[in-house]
């Protein structure tokens, strides 16, 4: 692909423009890992790590552009979901869920942080890092933006965070009842009364109630097929659609959807989409599901079940039904995909290629519309419609 936007990010961290105040801009973050790549098919730390960083786009113009780099942890471990821009785009959230292991800088280790990035700042800068728990994941802002929180893959809770303006202060912690349960990708419901976690770790979907800064689970689990791993909800609240990753054992896995209006919520439709799902995304008008396939780009070239390439698939929404409308090539080892407001461009991250690759969607097909260069492999991704 054409290559647009950052070609080159080889003098370090800066600042295409400063001041965000076009209420026409719609702010987007890509999270990018420094120092992770594939060997052999095995998460591996780079010969010569890069800083971990976060591009800042806007994607109200196509192609997107790019508005600043900012210094922050970044890990694509976890679910693509790692990061959250508030619902005013006043500032973000990356979460960091592995750093290099302070002992042996060839391995990593599980990370706690998590980045407030204010976002209106000139140019945008980290104001504060937060602790939550061990292998810090998906991240959340509920759409009063009074409360975040957070998914801790190794020790099986979810962080609760308090907002006020653009300070964090800690409420505790909602334990999931297993510490190997993997929680991955953790997101508020429209109405902020609920928020839901997928487990990877034991094949299940919890729901947890929310008033106030309470939160707490309520004891209802789905089971939607195995891994759960990214969920979304559509900004009606009507359904949600949830990537089951699978065993990766080359087998073709899928997507579900959640009537999230049946009492109780119930698991609807589920629909075969390819090799490991693994990011997700609801379009802002609540017709179509971009779901990156890895597709066997993440396996040994030795593989049977190896391809040259990932796939983003579009599936469309209808009721309780899914049906897969069209498909397209990406990189390999491709993690989240982020829609513009209008559900017109979508962006792809791919961390081999270390690239945000931009597609044009008219209702029916994928257009390649561009890449953007990005410092580090692009593993985390966020609007403020989540």
């Amino acid at each position: 692909m054409r290559l647009m936007g950052l070609t080159s990010l080889a003098a370090g961290f800066f600042v295409l423009s400063a001041g965000f105040s076009d209420a026409n801009a719609q702010l987007a973050i890509s999270a990018n890992d420094g120092k992770s790549t594939l060997v052999e098919g095995n998460n591996a730390v780079l010969e010569t790590p890069l800083p971990d960083s976060v591009t800042l786009l806007d994607l109200s113009v196509s192609p997107p552009k790019v508005l600043a780099e900012i210094a922050a942890p970044a890990s694509v471990i976890g679910p693509p979901p790692s990061a959250a821009i508030a619902p005013d785009e006043t500032f973000a959230l990356v979460t960091s869920a592995a750093k290099l292991d302070p002992a042996d800088p060839k391995k990593t280790v599980p990370d706690n942080r998590v980045s407030v990035i204010d976002l209106k700042a000139a140019p945008p800068a980290v104001i504060a890092t937060l602790e939550a728990g061990a292998g810090a994941a998906g991240v959340s802002i509920n759409a009063a933006g009074t409360l975040a929180l957070v998914a801790n893959r190794m020790e099986g809770t979810v962080s609760v965070f308090t907002i006020a303006g653009k300070t964090l202060t800690g409420a505790g912690k909602v334990p999931l009842g297993d510490a190997k349960s993997g929680p991955s990708t953790v997101i508020f419901a429209p109405d902020g009364k609920t928020a839901w976690v997928t487990r990877d770790g034991d094949n299940k979907i919890s729901v947890l109630t929310v008033d106030g800064s309470k939160v707490e689970p309520l004891k209802r689990d789905l089971s939607a097929g195995i891994r759960p791993y990214q969920l979304d909800i559509s900004l009606r609240g009507d359904v949600a659609a949830v990537g089951n990753v699978g065993a990766g054992t080359g087998d073709a896995d899928t997507v579900s959807l959640i009537d999230l209006k049946a009492n109780p919520p119930r698991i609807v439709e589920t629909i075969t989409v390819g090799q490991t799902p693994e990011g997700l995304k609801m379009s802002p008008d609540g017709k179509h599901i971009a779901v990156t396939v890895m597709n066997g780009s993440n396996k040994p070239k030795t593989s049977p079940f190896f391809n040259d390439n990932g796939l983003v698939v579009v599936l469309a929404v209808e009721g309780a039904k899914l049906t897969k409308v069209t498909e397209a090539k990406v990189g390999h080892w491709c993690q989240g995909a982020a829609w513009s407001k209008d559900s017109k461009t979508l962006v792809v991250q791919c961390m081999i290629e270390q690239e945000l690759q931009v597609f044009a969607f008219d209702g029916k097909e994928l257009k390649p519309a561009g890449a953007i260069k990005t410092k580090g492999g692009p593993a985390g991704i966020a609007t403020a419609q989540r």
